[in-house]
C-alpha cells in the first residue's frame, strides 16, 4: 500500500487526509473537483493529478471522501468511474458518510469485479484532518484491515476496527445521531429557557458542572456569546446524515421517535435558510421559531 488514489481532495476533510498521506511518504494521485484551488499545495508537495476517476485504478488503494452515497456511486459507477477500469485486487476505501444499503450493494459489485470495498467513515473536524488526528471506524476483514492500517495511521489518531464491511457506516450513522440529538436538544433547551424568562447562561453553568456536560454542549453554549463556529459542520450535511440514519431505522424496522424528531429539526433549520451555516446555527433557527432572543452578546 504505497500508491494511494484519492477522490475528494478538494473538500475540507479530504484535503487534510491527502496532505498527511503525502507527508508520511505515500505516493498520491488524485482527481480534481470543479474547485481546483485547494489542490495546489498538494500538487506542489508531489501529488499527481489525473483526469478521470478510472485513471486511479492503477493505484494500490483508492480513498473516496465525498458528500454521501450519490457521489460515491458516481465515483464508482459513473461513465469514467473506477468500475469502468476495474482491476482485480484494487481496494476501495469509502471514507464518506454513506447509506449502508448502498455500501452493501457497491461492495457486492466490487467483489464481482475482483475488487474489495472497505467502509471507513470519519469523525472529528477539518482541523483534525489537517493535523492528521482524525478518528475512523473501519469495516473490513482482519486481513484487509491489516494491510490498510498503515494508511489509516497516516491521517488518524484513533482507528477502530468495528467489524466486517458495512459495520462502520452503521456505527457512523449511530454516532452522528447521538451527536445531533445533543445539539438539537441544546438549541431547543436554550429557546425554551429564553421563552420562560430565565437567564440561559445559568443553565450553561449548571450543565457544565454535571454529567450532561460534553464538548458538543459547550460548542452550542458558545452561541450565547455570538460564536456559531464551535462545530465546523454544515447543517445541510447534518440533515443528510440524519436522513440516512432514519433510512437505516426503517430498513431494520426499528421505531425512531427521537431520530425522526432530530431529523425534522435539522430539516426545519435548513428550510429556514440556515442550511449552509454550521450546526450551532440551530440556535438561530430556534430563536426565530420561538420569537425570542437567545444570544446574550459577548462580555
Amino acid at each position: 500500500m504505497k500508491h494511494i488514489g484519492f477522490i475528494g481532495a478538494s473538500g475540507l476533510m479530504g484535503h487534510g487526509i491527502a496532505k498527511n498521506l503525502l507527508a508520511k511518504g505515500f505516493q498520491v494521485s488524485l482527481t480534481a473537483h470543479s474547485r481546483r484551488e485547494p489542490l495546489q499545495d498538494l500538487l506542489t508537495a508531489g501529488a499527481k493529478l489525473v483526469e478521470r476517476h478510472a485513471d486511479l485504478a492503477a493505484c494500490d488503494a483508492v480513498i473516496i471522501c465525498v458528500t454521501g452515497s450519490p457521489q460515491v456511486e458516481a465515483a464508482l459507477e459513473g461513465p469514467s468511474g473506477l468500475f469502468s477500469q476495474a482491476r482485480p485486487g484494487l481496494v476501495v476505501v469509502d471514507a464518506s458518510t454513506s447509506e449502508p444499503d448502498s455500501t452493501r450493494r457497491l461492495a457486492a459489485r466490487c467483489a464481482a469485479l475482483g475488487m474489495t470495498l472497505v467502509d471507513a467513515p470519519l469523525a472529528r473536524t477539518p482541523v483534525e484532518a489537517e493535523a492528521g488526528k482524525l478518528n475512523t471506524m473501519v469495516g473490513a476483514s482482519p486481513e484487509v484491515f491489516a494491510r490498510l492500517e498503515p494508511v489509516f495511521k497516516a491521517y488518524c489518531e484513533n482507528i477502530f476496527h468495528v467489524g466486517e464491511m458495512g459495520a462502520a457506516h452503521v456505527i457512523k450513522l449511530l454516532n452522528n445521531f447521538l451527536g445531533q440529538a445533543i445539539t438539537t436538544a441544546a438549541a431547543e433547551a436554550f429557546a425554551v429557557g429564553a421563552k420562560a424568562g430565565i437567564d440561559v447562561g445559568q443553565l450553561v453553568r449548571v450543565v457544565s458542572a454535571g454529567a450532561v456536560n460534553s464538548g458538543l454542549f459547550q460548542a452550542m453554549a458558545k452561541t450565547l456569546e455570538g460564536d456559531y463556529t464551535g462545530l465546523k459542520f454544515e447543517l445541510n450535511n447534518a440533515s443528510k446524515d440524519l436522513r440516512y440514519y432514519v433510512h437505516l431505522t426503517e430498513s431494520v424496522k426499528a421505531p425512531s421517535l427521537v431520530g425522526t424528531s432530530v431529523h425534522q429539526s435539522l430539516v426545519t433549520a435548513c428550510a429556514m435558510g440556515y442550511g449552509q451555516e454550521l450546526v450551532p446555527s440551530l440556535v438561530k433557527a430556534q430563536a426565530q421559531i420561538n420569537q425570542v432572543k437567545i444570544e446574550q452578546g459577548r462580555g
